[in-house]
């Protein structure tokens, strides 16, 4: 088990970093972009890629510690850390998404009611806006493909703040566009399209805030795998019953708990047994860290307040 934990924090690592340095080379690819070129959308892009590389950070940091081991503090071990990392990760989209809304706005008002005329940027930071499109997008194909081939949540959060990045360089570059072909009196498709695509990273941050939310709060599982856990437990044929199921998620790991009916008759040893083959047939299907704890009531014909076998 230890291996295989150490494979997987490795492989975190490897993805996290190698967006790092993606990161690290468009944001100051595109801030010097956005100066030269004269685009303040540019420099706002600038911004969100620095904001990616700040939750690469987060997720190097957390993902170190939610691979310990259980300790006296943690007797679930420390899954959860990396659930208050996509916690983490969803605020900051939440505020880079209401950071674009905001300067977009704030130009489009100058533009609409002042009257003021909107700089028009340079080529420059076309071709920057083109560019971080291209790497973003391969770069979040290929971090979400790791974090799910991982079980990573918050590889797979951050991999969203790539394509949230790949999608604001894209209204940067229909802004930029517009504005160097139409002209200044075209400057405002730069702030418009930044303030619609925030509308996307701010959903795009709700949704991982309330899938955070809900496993810290220790939602149950999902309906359907409640099921597949109770047709796990009715394929265990002396089990007479079931019942008290409760599941929760520990980071990338679940914990289910429930007690069981067999015949009042059945020796503590082949009790165990039974338990031994559920855990087995559990684990096989949820995965080897699954946390399992089963009690052993003895079945008697008259209770039926149990969920009988099906």
């Amino acid at each position: 088990m230890k291996s295989r934990v150490t494979s997987r924090e490795r492989g975190i690592y490897k993805v996290t970093l190698q967006g790092s340095v993606v990161n690290v080379l468009l944001t100051l690819f595109k801030l010097a972009a956005g100066i030269f070129g004269r685009s303040s959308a540019m420099i706002a892009d600038a911004v969100h890629s620095l904001s990616d590389l700040i939750t690469d950070l987060i997720v190097l940091v957390f993902v170190r510690i939610s691979s310990k081991p259980e300790d006296d503090n943690h007797d679930y071990g420390h899954g959860k850390y990396e659930t208050l990392a996509t916690l983490l990760i969803s605020v900051f989209l939440f505020i880079v998404g209401v950071g674009i809304f905001c300067n977009g706005s704030i130009d489009i008002y100058r533009s609409l009611v002042l009257k003021d005329v909107l700089p028009s940027p340079k080529l420059i930071a076309f071709v920057a806006a083109v560019v971080s499109i291209i790497a973003k997008e391969l770069l979040f194909r290929y971090t979400y493909a790791e974090g799910k081939r991982m079980n990573s949540q918050a590889v797979m959060a951050n991999a969203w703040h790539h394509r949230s990045d790949a999608l604001s360089s894209v209204g940067a570059a229909v802004g930029i566009g517009g504005a160097i072909l139409l002209g200044h009196s075209w400057s405002i498709l730069d702030p418009l399209v930044a303030v619609l695509m925030s509308f996307w990273i701010i959903y795009e941050g709700f949704k991982l805030l309330k899938s955070s939310l809900n496993e810290l709060l220790e939602r149950s599982l999902p309906t359907e795998t409640a099921k597949e856990i109770i047709a796990i437990i009715e394929s265990v044929e002396p089990i007479k019953g079931f019942d008290e199921l409760r599941t929760r998620r520990i980071g990338n790991y679940y914990a289910i708990s429930f007690l069981i009916y067999i015949d009042q008759n059945t020796t503590v040893k082949v009790a165990h047994q039974y338990t031994d083959e559920l855990e087995d047939r559990l684990r096989k299907s949820f995965g080897q860290n699954t946390y399992i704890s089963i009690h052993i009531e003895p079945f008697l014909e008259h209770d039926k307040n149990i969920n009988h076998r099906s």
